[in-house]
């Protein structure tokens, strides 16, 4: 069995800098720590994370991180592009030994994926919610369209 969690970035402020330096606000960091401390119940910790090198992903990965371990990471510019195909192939690039992973990322692609995965409706996650996955399956690479089933979003 697999578990995915699929984290959209907490609240972001605007400013005077770059979408890419945007910084979570204080509301942002408070939702994402509720959230993490809720997945620390039933998952102590991840395996895996990929996480978009845009600040804000950063800031709420080490959020998320203070609460559950997360074993092994990976800053990837590219998930800021929102380029979905590319997350399923960070997916399916996953050894096996592997069974739980962390994408902090961001809308709509984190969302799109979500519900891609899962074969739902489109469920638009918000800033600092987690969803949930489980896969019956023995290896990353055969995730694909439908093969998982949502067990939870965590508010």
């Amino acid at each position: 069995m697999k578990k995915l969690f699929l984290l959209r970035h907490g609240e972001a402020g605007f400013g005077e800098d770059t979408d890419f330096k945007r910084r979570l606000t204080t509301r942002g960091k408070s939702t994402v720590l509720k959230v993490a401390k809720s997945v620390r119940k039933d998952q102590e910790s991840i395996d895996f994370m990929f996480c978009s090198s845009a600040s804000r992903t950063q800031e709420t990965a080490e959020i998320f991180g203070n609460e559950v371990l997360i074993k092994a990471k990976k800053l990837d510019e590219k998930i800021y592009s929102g380029d979905l195909n590319y997350l399923i192939l960070l997916l399916e690039s996953l050894p096996d030994t592997l069974s739980s992973c962390l994408i902090v990322g961001h809308n709509p692609t984190i969302s799109l994926l979500l519900s891609l995965l899962s074969d739902s409706a489109y469920i638009n996650l918000q800033p600092g919610n987690v969803g949930i996955i489980e896969f019956e399956l023995d290896s990353w690479k055969f995730i694909s369209r439908g093969s998982g089933i949502l067990k939870e979003i965590i508010c």
